[in-house]
């Protein structure tokens, strides 16, 4: 498989740039190919503007959204991998989901509501996070993530199967989070290929 991976944040030494580059190891070591999307290093606009709003209407995509596209169209699997911020996405991010996957390239939700015009990929979020399991679990956010993204967002997208790896603890302690990049080297080791619905 050919598996693209999308990293926000702006520190190149952070611990989200490590399990990205943990995962796209361990995808290596299985024979996928890899490909690197580092949204802020390469200066994407996450911002929503007129111009994607004209392209929308005319199925020309701004230059800049046309290259991401090409992009997800050699890709078999993506990854995408953010800090959880603020109980979703960063801005360079949520900037990028809204912007590339447009209407009428990505879905159209007029002949099968659930059904993307996009074909079978699979996906993996994988998601530093400092808050601890249990702590997200008693207050219903592991649920809230999962409807808004899981069944929501990225089945739109084809990501089947998608699943959501929340790293926990990724503030902790340095045996803690050398155990979170094993366990990101391990996602890419076993990522499954896409499944034909």
């Amino acid at each position: 498989m050919h598996v693209l991976t999308i990293l926000d944040h702006p520190d190149p030494n952070s611990f989200t740039a490590a399990s990205a580059a943990q995962f796209m190891k361990g995808a290596t070591t299985a024979g996928h190919t890899v490909e690197l999307a580092d949204l802020h290093t390469e200066g994407f606009d996450p911002r929503w503007s007129m111009a994607d709003i004209e392209g929308d209407a005319s199925s020309t995509p701004p230059p800049d959204i046309a290259a991401e596209q090409k992009r997800i169209a050699r890709a078999d699997a993506i990854c995408l991998v953010f800090p959880l911020f603020w109980w979703g996405m960063p801005s360079m991010m949520k900037g990028w989901v809204d912007r590339v996957w447009t209407w009428g390239w990505a879905y159209d939700q007029l002949q099968d509501t659930e059904k993307s015009l996009q074909k079978p990929r699979s996906g993996v979020l994988l998601i530093p996070a400092g808050a601890r399991s249990d702590e997200m679990e008693a207050a219903g956010y592991h649920h809230a993530l999962e409807t808004a993204w899981t069944k929501g967002t990225f089945g739109y997208f084809g990501l089947s199967p998608r699943k959501i790896e929340v790293l926990h603890g990724s503030t902790g302690s340095a045996k803690r989070r050398q155990a979170l990049l094993e366990r990101s080297y391990d996602i890419g080791l076993t990522l499954p290929p896409p499944r034909q619905d």
